[in-house]
């Protein structure tokens, strides 16, 4: 009888998130900023982040793995949060219990895309705050950079600064950058514009991938619309909706010819899902064929789908149903994840739809042929960010 499939494979977890601490930034922005730094306080029994009277957070949203209810009924804070979610011995003790061997790091505060520091309004600070950010995560990965992969936020408000940051950044050892999926919800220009092909020739050049994690865009109004279905069901609504923000994304890489233009740049849409990249890519190359667009720009030599191939990459972690067709279709751009500690995380609890990873993957991998395990689980992430 075969081992289980986590223990024939060094298992690359693609996102995961940290809890920050409550001093994330009081302990390393200037004091001059005093309260419009991003800080923790309690208010009703509630730990928030704040600047100044505005809420901009709660640590309990993010640390939702193994609690005993469900959206919107979140951890109340930092007291009931388990310190695998804060600190990083720990998180690499969770790993080993889950036989999980590397994670790669993602922020909440901030935001999944960094738009959340948009709300510091000062340009500065702002600045002040991502790459106090960036040497926190950076901190905390070092407990044991073989294992854990910090993944660098990004100022993308102000293209010379983000590429200043994403040089400083690969010089201290990251391994990825950060990227807006939605920078038009921030009234800057869509992700096809030559605007920011500075960001991706510095990325390129440094050898760093582009992460587009869902959930950078504008969220407030499908998360705060609630009062026709109730805050559970829009919860839902809104989660599952989030998944395929990562399509206009994909598209706007493609057709906007940022492939075309940086053809070793690397790039993953991460915790979207990939049920749906099939469909997308056989849309796209079919309206690719339909309306001539090599009439246009003769020199686009491959179709969507092959450049999907040579540079995409997309991430799962609770598809059944049509997680076997993505992978045999591309067995070398499909990457693994929990989302750990998230809402929609697979960790177990009381209140969860999720197990176990192992438990998981042996249900939903086992049929497929063990090269394509191999890549799914290790291969393509270890060369992505360079693990062994």
């Amino acid at each position: 009888m075969a081992a289980p499939l986590f223990e024939r494979h060094r298992v690359i977890d693609i996102d995961t998130h940290v809890t920050e601490p409550p001093d994330v930034f009081t302990s390393r922005v200037a004091s001059k900023w005093k309260d419009r730094v991003p800080h923790v306080v309690n208010r009703d029994g509630l730990d928030l982040w704040v600047i100044g009277d505005q809420v901009i957070g709660m640590p309990g949203a993010y640390s939702m793995a193994g609690h005993d209810d469900s959206p919107p009924n979140f951890v109340s804070g930092y007291s009931e949060i388990p310190a695998s979610m804060i600190e990083p011995e720990a998180r690499l003790a969770f790993m080993d219990e889950e036989r999980i061997y590397a994670n790669v790091l993602y922020p909440n505060i901030g935001g999944f895309g960094a738009a959340g520091f948009l709300k510091l309004g000062e340009r500065q600070l702002m600045l002040e705050c991502v790459r106090a950010y960036n040497d926190f995560l950076f901190e905390w990965a070092s407990a044991d950079p073989r294992r854990l992969v910090p993944v660098m936020s990004t100022p993308f408000w102000d293209v010379a600064a983000s590429v200043e940051e994403i040089e400083r950044c690969a010089g201290l050892g990251f391994r990825a950058v950060l990227m807006c999926n939605q920078p038009q919800d921030f009234g800057m220009p869509y992700l096809r514009d030559a605007h920011w092909d500075p960001i991706w020739a510095a990325a390129e050049n440094a050898g760093l991938s582009i992460s587009f994690h869902i959930g950078g865009g504008d969220l407030s109004g499908l998360l705060e619309d609630s009062a026709n279905i109730g805050p559970r069901a829009n919860f839902a609504h809104a989660s599952a909706l989030y998944f395929l923000d990562n399509g206009r994304c994909l598209a706007d890489l493609i057709l906007g010819g940022v492939c075309h233009r940086f053809p070793d740049l690397q790039m993953v849409s991460v915790e979207s899902g990939v049920g749906w990249i099939p469909f997308m890519l056989e849309a796209l190359d079919w309206q690719w064929k339909n309306s001539g667009v090599t009439k246009e720009h003769p020199d686009w030599d491959l179709l969507p789908s092959e450049y999907f191939r040579r540079q995409i990459y997309g991430s799962f972690w609770f598809e059944e149903a049509g997680l076997k067709h993505a992978i045999e279709l591309y067995p070398d751009n499909i990457l693994y994840e929990t989302d750990y500690p998230h809402p929609t995380c697979m960790a177990p609890g009381p209140a969860s739809a999720g197990t176990h990873p192992r438990l998981y993957a042996e249900k939903a991998l086992s049929d497929l042929p063990e090269e394509h395990v191999a890549r799914v689980l290790h291969d393509s992430a270890a060369r992505l960010y360079g693990l062994a």
